[in-house]
């Protein structure tokens, strides 16, 4: 497993969809993966520590999590087949270690929120990643406020991705 940071947002040219950009400080290799809106808000909602009034729905998984007395270690991208790409949430529960099956969107979500680090295998690093070119359109980590306009822009509906 490679450590990766969220590194930007890009949006898809053609089908105006959010892709998470990754990314591997040592290799310099970037993991695009295409999520949805709603996902894209949460992840940049927790990166720019918006508040709200009542518990957004990963703020919600987090808290239960904690509540029962668990903690949310570590997300790991794990797999890519045809297209979709496959994560698993860490929890440690006391003794136990529990590996839950999560789109990568809701995983790194929750890892923002939980401040744990974001692995991805070297199979899907290998697979799906390429080298990071200045040229590319991304809104990176550090202009993350600017995700929330582009992403006021979109609807839900004008979006599509796999799960």
């Amino acid at each position: 497993m490679v450590k990766v940071d969220i590194f930007g947002l890009a949006i898809d040219e053609n089908s105006r969809s959010p892709i998470l950009m990754l990314k591997d400080e040592v290799s310099n290799l970037v993991l695009p993966i295409w999520i949805g809106a709603m996902e894209a808000m949460s992840i940049s909602v927790a990166l720019n520590k918006v508040p709200f009034p009542r518990p957004m729905t990963h703020d919600l998984l987090l808290s239960m999590i904690k509540g029962m007395g668990g903690s949310v270690t570590r997300v790991e991208v794990t797999d890519i087949e045809g297209g979709t790409f496959y994560a698993e949430i860490v929890v440690e529960h006391g003794e136990n270690t529990r590996r839950i099956d999560s789109r990568p969107s809701d995983a790194i979500a929750l890892a923002v929120r939980a401040e744990c680090p974001i692995l991805v295998s070297q199979a899907v690093l290998d697979d799906a990643g390429a080298p990071y070119q200045e040229t590319e359109t991304v809104l990176k980590r550090d202009e993350s406020s600017k995700w929330l306009d582009e992403l006021e822009k979109m609807s839900e509906k004008d979006t599509k991705y796999k799960m």
